[in-house]
């Protein structure tokens, strides 16, 4: 059984998340009681009380074979026989909150469900029932679910940009699978970034968050929504007192697309960038020491159309500064298509902004770890008439950054994915659509290159 927890991201950070039901009397750290419309609180219990029936248990099952690379290879099996398959399951424990009573849905974390051949929703009333995934967007871990059921309390949903370092908040949602609880904190920190490979924005928050929290609910005083409990920094696994939670304005953006399209509709500047290092800004003349430098400009994308050129440094988009490429590849990945957009460019030497729009990011082309984490690195699209010399139909491997996840699992450049886990890819749409679900557990490649056809497991 795997718990409601991702990998550790780096250095000992796992993804979890948060907290439900009973509120934890000794705390490690004493805290003044919040106060609320001027009056202190003497408990949380009667917000509590309106909170809670809105945190719901996630429990997903996936079916896992068990079968060698080679299982439908015809040489194989006409050797060794094809046999059948073992199978296992892994089950995952996470949490929910339901946002909208009406109609049953219920915002979570993707990696709680991602892959899921069957999904259940337990309710603080004891009630349970098979959800039906809406949408899972895996580059900001979010899903949404949706249940039949009639009696259903929501949260509402807090203006997460009010929200301010040293407010009080509580942790709802089911720790080890003990069932709900409530952890209580204050918020730490803002705007965290940096944590891997996803789109972040994250709020931080020392209210305890353990394994099997994921997709719970952070709340403030008010009981109002900020935030979806996602991850937590522990190099034991266990709350160290570093938790981190999706803001409520980002998971109400990726919800909406995920209802209306059942996938988050992204845009982009067209733009390829890489780290400022000392050594680059001394070749090319610049005075800056961080940044996200231009190497490449995609034809008749919004950046071409800026006359923004390679060797151009990005040193703040919409105001907000930009150190490192992650930082740009955030801000492009949370806005919506169609988002005004100013640039600060450092053009040799001079400083300039430039206005530009988010455009409709083209299916042809795209970069392997939007797809999946571990295909970051490489850059990815459709076949082409040039691309029938290879005698394979599949999505063509532009590009591989040395030394990134996606050459640590062995792809190289003009490799053709023409299968993964055992469904034909022949052109990106194909890939898209076997990788909607989420990040699966196992990403199996089938990989032709030059003339011969390889097998590699992704990790």
């Amino acid at each position: 059984m795997r718990a409601a927890s991702r990998p550790f991201f780096h250095a000992g950070l796992l993804l979890a998340a948060l907290t439900c039901l009973a509120w934890l009397p000794a705390m490690a750290h004493a805290t003044p009681p919040p106060i609320v419309n001027g009056q202190p609180m003497a408990s949380l219990a009667p917000m509590l009380a309106h909170v809670t029936p809105a945190v719901v248990n996630i429990s997903s099952k996936t079916h896992i074979q068990v079968r060698t690379p080679y299982f439908n290879d015809p040489l194989f099996q006409r050797f060794f026989g094809g046999g059948v398959p073992r199978e296992r399951i892994e089950q995952s424990l996470g949490s929910g909150v339901i946002v909208n009573a009406a109609k049953g849905y219920i915002l979570t974390n993707n990696h709680v469900v991602s892959g899921a051949d069957s999904i259940s929703v337990t309710l603080h009333d004891g009630r349970t029932f098979k959800a039906r995934l809406v949408g899972a967007d895996p580059d900001t871990d979010l899903a949404v679910l949706q249940i039949k059921a009639d009696h259903l309390t929501q949260l509402p949903l807090a203006n997460s940009t009010d929200t301010r370092v040293g407010d009080f908040v509580a942790a709802v949602g089911n720790p080890f699978g003990l069932g709900q609880s409530v952890t209580f904190g204050i918020v730490s920190a803002l705007g965290r970034t940096g944590l891997g490979d996803t789109y972040q924005n994250f709020i931080q928050t020392d209210a305890a968050i353990n394994p099997g929290n994921s997709g719970g609910a952070l709340v403030n005083m008010h009981g109002q929504l900020i935030g979806i409990n996602s991850m937590i920094y522990s190099p034991s696994g266990a709350n160290a007192g570093i938790g981190f939670a999706i803001p409520s304005n980002l998971a109400a953006r990726v919800m909406q697309q995920l209802i209306a399209y059942g996938q988050v509709r992204r845009g982009n500047l067209g733009l390829h960038v890489q780290r400022l290092t000392p050594s680059m800004a001394r070749a090319l003349h610049i005075d800056a020491t961080s940044g996200a430098l231009v190497t490449r400009i995609d034809n008749g994308s919004p950046a071409a159309r800026a006359d923004i050129e390679p060797g151009d440094l990005i040193t703040a988009i919409n105001g907000a500064r930009v150190h490192t490429p992650a930082d740009l590849h955030n801000a492009e990945g949370l806005l919506p298509v169609g988002s005004a957009v100013t640039l600060t460019v450092d053009h040799q030497g001079k400083t300039r902004q430039v206005d530009m729009r988010i455009a409709a990011e083209k299916l042809a082309h795209i970069a392997g770890g939007k797809l999946d984490p571990r295909l970051n690195g490489a850059e990815l699209r459709d076949p082409s008439t040039s691309d029938a010399t290879h005698r394979a139909s599949g999505v063509v491997i532009s590009t591989v950054d040395d030394g990134s996840r996606a050459a640590r699992n062995g792809l190289e450049r003009d490799d053709i994915i023409i299968g993964v886990n055992q469904r034909r890819t022949p052109d990106l749409r194909a890939l898209k659509a076997v990788l909607a679900g989420g990040p699966p557990r196992q990403l199996m490649l089938i990989v032709a290159r030059q003339g011969q056809v390889l097998y590699l497991l992704a990790r």
